[in-house]
């Protein structure tokens, strides 16, 4: 039986390499994104992360009542004390913080890269030198007006010694001479970052005080250990002041953060290899079935002379086993480029993930075998029980024998009681207000119920689709009867489109439903003409920028805003403290009740989500603490507006809101109005250089801010294409596979028609509708199933989004309807081409 299974593998190698493509896709992607998810894992790992191997215990500033650090706590004589701590090797003190540089040509370098924009203190030590930062030429800053920054940087950057930089750190920018280029083997800096090298004095005024150092490494003598140490310099510090952490428990707690922040990366691409994998597995399925009615002679052959029901069946195994292994291997192989070419697609705007090597751990092997493996023999498990059934009296056989009926009306009822449960579940939804997870759940067995109804259905819906094709005349008439000739093999066909469809054309109706109203939330929340808003939220726009935006030239009004946090009880919300005299002119609040006007002390106004979370209307008391501020206080409510964006959840005077904003009474947006003169990107310029082409500032116009802000939805649908290409793929071969063995069987039929008077270009158009027909069948289904889904569901969003509603993304309809016909004119090529050139005398005597 083994070389049965090999004879066999061989003998239909062309149509069995379609399932190996197949399962390859599938597998692929599963490699794919272990090795992505390991790679950019790392690479974020290396990126975000100190090096604390040769870090004992570290000595940071404890915070303030007012949440900043103590500034003055660490100073030369605490080093001198801690160097006399015993079993203190060495003494480190640093200063350090974040920089933004520009590029040459002015643009900011790097400036998204929020992880490892870089700044330090070049510290010498006896011998005029910092080891960890070794000149590559130039020499060390030694004066405010003079900076030093890695080779990488001065490479993305097109710095050369003797060039103006110019740099931001908290505020104004700064132009200072590049002196010095060095290398660092700080892998925050060389994934991607940049570095910035001031001297020491300058460094403590920036990033500390004058003096003063932003924390202390300690490394520990032989026979010393982190703890004990940590106990040591514990006693002889400030405690009020300052703390001492080991360098075990900082990296630990750094692992933490960076797997929670890398825990997502490997979920988006997940589900692209899960759809493939689950549509090759219909393809797999198919074409074994195929085979195995293709070779029911042959298998009743060898029951006749003895071979048992075992193994026949463990002989149909044994062939998917192999393509399994043959489609691992080439899976991998293809996974490993899809590895190195996923980070470029999901990086997209500011949000660009960092890059490295590619990183194969063992697991991705060992799970690239397991899947293509256990799909395949999973998916021929089913036609390797119906080739046990071959009784070897059907080897006298010289036809094949109908269907069953008994199935098609189990089939029709289990469908129907699917199709029910699942649209009645859908339809209930349709009175939802609000996407809770019960609600969500909900919607996605309802989904997933009607999908299924409709595979199991498709059988009986395949006559009355297809029949569609009469109207194309005689050819027409021809290739509906060969397409209805197995309704099952046609559906089983049209599934892998049906399933990818399905999932394309509902999620992209919600993708762009959604994008639609947070694009018109966003339009109609906002009035101003330009938004200049700072890169991070640790830092603010200074008040001189605020003055020089003011004075540019075309711009009429300038209303500043504080962005900060509010904490009612254990939930965080974000307040904005906004100017009321000038926020009429830069924002469309629509205010419910109260007005923006009553705001004032302990006066906030909330919006409608807030106030139906809460319970709140106008006039009403709220217990919370905004910012640094650790004492809860008691707000009223002074108003209630609709959800607003700019806004954010709540709102209060800026004055207020700033006095406990962290860094206290910082600016974090600055919303323009124009006075509607002059060329839109020429006063966008204006913008920018009043704020002295600042890195850390960007500035956007209207249509800019409004694109970003519905932004992740576009990221949403281009995913939808990703889907769409994947079930494409699939798809061709599955009709291919069909297709070719439709042939195969209508042989004689073909030889006939071409003897009666058919020419070849006739057999070709009678095989591309054929195809097509499948096709269009699939994406019917799928788009009925799709689009009724995304109907029920879509109410869900509302509370949110008070102009959500339905709008069909038409571009994307459409491109799924011609896909179907290309699959369906590229699929019917080679098997076209095959039954074109059959010869009538040879297929009219073929048995």
């Amino acid at each position: 039986m083994l070389r049965t299974a090999l004879h066999n593998l061989l003998a239909h190698k062309t149509r069995l390499a379609v399932s190996v493509l197949a399962a390859c896709l599938g597998v692929a992607f599963v490699c794919g994104t272990l090795v992505f998810a390991d790679s950019v894992a790392t690479a974020q790992r290396a990126a975000m992360s100190r090096d604390f191997a040769s870090v004992a215990v570290t000595v940071t500033a404890k915070e303030s009542p007012s949440a900043a650090p103590h500034t003055d706590a660490l100073d030369d004589a605490l080093a001198r004390q801690l160097a006399d701590v015993p079993g203190v090797a060495a003494v480190r003190p640093t200063v350090d913080g974040v920089a933004f540089l520009n590029s040459a040509d002015g643009s900011p370098l790097r400036a998204d890269e929020r992880w490892s924009n870089l700044a330090a203190a070049y510290v010498p030590g006896k011998d005029g030198k910092d080891n960890r930062y070794p000149l590559v030429s130039g020499r060390a800053p030694m004066s405010a007006d003079e900076l030093a920054v890695d080779s990488g940087t001065a490479g993305a950057g097109g710095f050369s010694i003797g060039d103006t930089v110019t740099l931001a750190t908290d505020g104004p920018v700064m132009t200072k001479r590049l002196v010095g280029i060095v290398t660092t083997k700080d892998t925050r800096v060389t994934a991607r970052g940049t570095l910035a090298l001031f001297d020491k004095a300058t460094a403590q005024r920036l990033f500390a005080s004058p003096g003063h150092y932003t924390r202390i490494d300690l490394s520990a003598a032989a026979g010393t250990g982190q703890i004990e140490l940590s106990r040591r310099v514990t006693e002889v510090l400030p405690a009020d002041r300052t703390e001492a952490v080991t360098g075990a428990a900082q990296a630990q707690q750094q692992a933490a953060l960076i797997d929670t922040l890398t825990r997502g990366y490997a979920k988006l691409p997940m589900l692209f290899s899960g759809l493939s994998l689950f549509i090759s597995s219909f393809l797999i399925i198919n074409t074994f079935t195929l085979l195995v009615s293709r070779r029911t002679r042959e298998i009743a052959l060898l029951r006749a002379i003895g071979a048992s029901s075992r193994q026949v069946a463990n002989s149909v195994l044994l062939e998917a086993l192999l393509i399994g292994f043959a489609a691992s291997a080439a899976g991998f192989l293809l996974g490993l480029g899809i590895a190195s070419a996923l980070p470029h697609i999901l990086s997209s705007g500011g949000d660009t993930l960092p890059q490295g090597p590619l990183v194969i751990r063992p697991r991705s092997v060992v799970a690239t075998l397991g899947v293509g493996m256990g799909v395949t023999v999973f998916a021929a498990w089913l036609p390797s029980r119906k080739a046990a059934k071959v009784a070897p009296v059907d080897a006298m056989r010289l036809a094949e024998q109908p269907p069953h009926a008994a199935p098609s009306r189990i089939r029709s009822g289990a469908g129907l009681a699917l199709l029910v449960l699942g649209a009645g579940l859908l339809i209930s939804l349709t009175g939802a207000k609000s996407a809770s997870e019960k609600n969500l759940q909900s919607a996605m067995l309802g989904c997933a119920l009607l999908v299924t109804a409709l595979i199991v259905l498709a059988p009986l819906l395949a006559g009355p689709v297809i029949r569609l094709t009469a109207c194309l005349g005689i050819i027409g008439h021809l290739a509906r009867k060969n397409v209805l000739r197995d309704r099952q093999r046609t559906a089983a066909t049209a599934t892998t489109l049906l399933i990818s469809t399905a999932l394309v054309a509902g999620l992209a109706v919600i993708g762009n439903s959604t994008r639609q109203a947070l694009h018109h939330q966003a339009a109609a929340g906002l009035s101003a003409d330009y938004v200049i808003g700072s890169r991070t939220t640790m830092t603010g726009i200074d008040s001189s920028a605020i003055r020089r935006v003011a004075d540019a030239s075309g711009v009429r009004i300038v209303s500043p805003v504080t962005d900060s946090t509010m904490f009612i009880g254990k939930d965080v919300q974000q307040i904005s403290g906004i100017d009321p005299d000038t926020v009429d002119a830069v924002m469309n609040l629509d205010f419910v009740s109260g007005s923006a006007k009553s705001l004032g002390p302990g006066r906030i106004a909330i919006s409608g989500t807030l106030a139906r979370e809460y319970g709140l209307s106008t006039g009403d008391q709220l217990d919370a603490h905004i910012g640094s501020s650790r004492s809860v206080k008691q707000y009223t409510v002074a108003g209630v507006y609709k959800d607003n964006p700019i806004a954010h959840h709540a709102i209060g005077a800026r004055t207020e809101v700033a006095k406990t904003a962290l860094p206290h009474g910082s600016v974090q947006r600055i919303l323009v109005r124009t006075n509607g003169n002059g060329d839109p990107r020429t006063i966008g310029d204006r913008l920018r250089t009043a704020l002295g082409n600042n890195p850390l500032l960007k500035v956007q116009d209207r249509e800019q801010f409004i694109h970003e802000s519905a932004g992740t939805m576009s990221d949403l649908l281009n995913m939808m294409y990703g889907i769409l290409a994947i079930g494409v793929v699939i798809s061709a071969l599955s009709i291919v596979n069909t297709l070719a063995l439709s042939v195969v069987e209508c042989t004689r039929e073909i030889g006939v028609l071409r003897a009666i008077g058919m020419d070849g270009s006739s057999v070709c158009r009678m095989i591309c509708i054929e195809s097509m027909a499948i096709a269009a069948f699939g994406t019917l289904l799928g788009l009925a199933g799709g689009l009724f889904s995304a109907w029920a569901v879509g109410p869900m969003a509302s509370d949110a989004m008070d102009q959500y509603a339905l709008v069909l993304p038409w571009e994307m309809l459409l491109l799924v309807c011609l896909a179907s016909l290309v699959i369906g004119m590229v699929a019917a090529a080679l098997p076209a081409y095959r039954a074109a050139i059959i010869s009538p005398l040879q297929a009219v005597t073929e048995t």
